[in-house]
C-alpha cells in the first residue's frame, strides 16, 4: 500500500467507498491524515467500517476544516450536475480530487523520478496498460499494474527509482487529477462516450488531453481526428511519439503497422531507417485490427521509456545493472506470450473447426465493431443484453460476415428487427440457449467458424457485470460434450 504523506495532519473528507474509495481513506490515515468518510449507501459505510476506515456524516460535517475532498472517480463532478459533496465542498473552497491525484502527489514528494506509464483512450485502454505491464515484466523490470484496472492504484507498491508504474487511466480520474505528470502518457483513440458525464465530446477529448499534455513523453495514436490534433499541438514540443495503424498518417510516425506486421522508425542524424518489431499473424490474445493499435501504443510508450532513459531523466536496473527497455528481440518474444485479458476476445475453446470468443467486455457496437472485423470465417454471434443508445445499426457493415445470430436478454427484440433482412437470427432469450445453438450449428457447418460472444450491450438485464456474464459464457462452453471431449473429459 501507498501511504500518503502529504495530507499529514490535515483533514481530508472521502466520499464514495467502493474499493477505491476505501484504499484512499486507508493510506490516507496511514500517512498521518484525520480521515472522515462517507458513502450514501449503507452497505458501502458498514463495509468500509470492518475495513477500519472512519465514519463521518458529511451533511452535517464542518466544511471548514477540511484540506481536500477526495472523491471517488464514477461520482459526478460537473454533469450532470455536481454530486452533493462536490457543492459543499465548493462553497467552503475545499479542492476536489481523486485517488490519481494522491498517488501522483506522493510520487512527487517521495520519488519524483520513479517511471510511471498511464495509458487512456475510449477503447483498449485496458488491453494496453496489461500489454505494457506483461512487455516489461518479461524483461525482468518490477512492474505495478493497476488504476482503472485491477487494483486500485493506491493498493499498489510505493513509488521507487527501479519500479515502474502502469497504471489506465479513465477521463473521470483524469478529471480529478489536477497533478497528473507521468514519465509517458499514452492516447488511444477518442470516440463519443460517457457524455452524460462531460457534456461534449470535445469537452471529453479535452479532459483526455490533460494526460498527454502532462507527461514527460507522449506517445499519441493519429489515427482519428481528436488524438491527431493533439499529437499536432504537442509537435513542437518535442516529446511525441506518434504511432499509427496505417489510416493515413498527418504526421511522421514512430510506430507504424502494415497490416498486422509492427514497425518502428527511428533517426539518426540525417538518416533514417524502418526496422520491423514483430508480426501479430497467429497471436491469437492481439488478433484483430484493434489489437494492432493497442501493441503499437504499447511499443511507442516503451520508445519513449528509453529515450527518457537515455536523456538522464531516470535510469531502470535490473538487479543492480540498468537493462535496456527498447529491446526489439526481447519485445517481440513478449508480444508473443501475452495471455489477453479475460472477457475481451478471450478464445475460451478450440475444438476442431470452432473456436470460443468470450468478448462480454463489448458493452456497445463500437466494441463489437472490432470483434466481428476480426474474422474471416464463419461467425456464429451471439448478441443481446440491455441495450445501449443506437443499438446494432451501426454493425451493418459486417452483417455479410456472420452465419447466424443468436439473440439474448431484452435487447432481444429490438435486434431481430434490426436484422431482420438482413441476418438469419433466432431468438433464444438465455445465453445457455444460444450457446447451444450456436455450437451445435458451427459444429455442423463443417468450415472454420467462430461462435463469437459479443454482446453490445450492457449486462444488467440478466447480469450484475460483464464479467460475471463472460464467467457464465465461459462455464456454458466448457460444459459443451464436444470441449469435454477434446480435453479427455468424457
Amino acid at each position: 500500500m501507498i501511504q500518503v504523506t502529504t495530507f499529514a495532519g490535515k483533514r481530508v473528507a472521502v466520499f464514495g467507498l467502493g474499493g477505491s474509495g476505501i484504499a484512499a481513506a486507508q493510506s490516507l490515515f496511514a500517512g498521518g491524515a484525520d480521515v472522515a468518510a462517507w458513502d450514501d449507501g449503507p452497505a458501502a459505510r458498514e463495509a468500509a467500517t470492518a475495513a477500519g476506515v472512519p465514519i463521518v456524516d458529511l451533511r452535517a460535517a464542518d466544511w471548514t476544516r477540511f484540506a481536500a475532498l477526495v472523491l471517488a472517480p464514477g461520482v459526478p463532478l460537473t454533469h450532470p450536475q455536481p454530486h452533493w459533496t462536490v457543492e459543499m465542498a465548493r462553497q467552503s473552497g475545499v479542492e476536489v480530487i481523486g485517488d490519481v491525484e494522491l498517488f501522483f502527489r506522493e510520487r512527487e514528494a517521495t520519488a519524483a523520478q520513479s517511471a510511471c506509464i498511464a495509458i487512456t483512450g475510449t477503447n483498449g485502454k485496458s488491453t494496453t496498460t496489461a500489454l505494457i505491464a506483461h512487455l516489461l515484466t518479461s524483461l525482468g523490470f518490477d512492474v505495478q499494474m493497476g488504476g482503472n484496472i485491477g487494483k486500485a492504484i493506491l493498493t499498489l507498491e510505493p513509488c521507487s527509482r527501479n519500479r515502474v508504474h502502469v497504471i489506465e487511466l479513465s477521463s473521470y480520474q483524469i478529471d480529478l487529477s489536477p497533478s497528473l505528470h507521468p514519465s509517458v502518457g499514452v492516447m488511444l483513440n477518442v470516440t463519443a462516450d460517457h457524455l452524460d458525464r462531460h457534456g461534449t465530446i470535445e469537452h471529453y477529448a479535452s479532459v483526455k488531453e490533460r494526460l498527454v499534455t502532462a507527461a514527460d513523453a507522449a506517445a499519441i495514436s493519429i489515427d482519428d481526428a481528436f488524438t491527431a490534433a493533439m499529437a499536432e499541438r504537442l509537435d513542437d514540443s518535442g516529446k511525441v511519439y506518434p504511432f499509427t495503424a496505417g489510416k493515413g498518417a498527418r504526421m511522421v510516425p514512430r510506430l507504424y503497422a502494415i497490416g498486422s506486421s509492427l514497425f518502428v522508425h527511428e533517426k539518426s542524424g540525417s538518416y533514417a531507417t524502418s526496422e520491423q518489431i514483430a508480426d501479430l499473424n497467429g497471436i491469437p490474445s492481439l488478433r484483430g485490427a484493434h489489437n494492432v493499435q493497442n501493441a503499437l501504443g504499447a511499443l511507442a510508450a516503451l520508445r519513449a521509456l528509453e529515450d527518457l532513459c537515455e536523456w538522464g531523466w531516470t535510469i531502470l536496473q535490473v538487479d543492480g545493472s540498468p537493462r535496456k527497455i527498447w529491446d526489439p528481440a526481447g519485445l517481440a518474444r513478449g508480444l508473443a506470450t501475452f495471455p489477453g485479458l479475460a472477457h475481451r476476445m478471450e478464445q475460451v475453446a478450440e475444438v476442431g473447426h470452432v473456436i470460443f470468443i468470450n468478448d462480454s467486455k463489448a458493452t456497445n457496437a463500437d466494441s463489437t465493431d472490432k470483434a466481428l472485423s476480426s474474422f474471416q470465417g464463419e461467425i456464429h454471434w451471439i448478441a443481446g443484453g440491455q441495450a445501449k443508445s443506437g443499438g446494432i445499426a451501426p454493425l451493418l457493415p459486417h452483417f455479410g460476415r456472420i452465419a447466424r445470430a443468436y439473440l439474448i436478454g431484452d435487447a432481444e427484440e429490438e435486434f431481430a428487427r434490426t436484422l431482420e433482412g438482413h441476418v438469419d437470427y433466432v431468438r433464444c432469450g438465455t445465453l445457455e440457449a444460444a450457446v447451444t445453438a450456436a455450437s451445435s450449428a458451427a459444429f455442423q457447418s463443417g468450415r472454420e467458424a467462430v461462435v463469437l460472444f459479443s454482446p453490445a450491450c450492457a449486462s444488467f438485464d440478466q447480469f450484475r457485470s460483464f464479467e460475471e456474464r463472460g464467467n457464465a459464457f465461459r462455464r456454458i462452453v466448457e460444459a459443451l460434450p464436444e470441449v469435454n471431449e477434446s480435453r479427455g473429459l468424457t
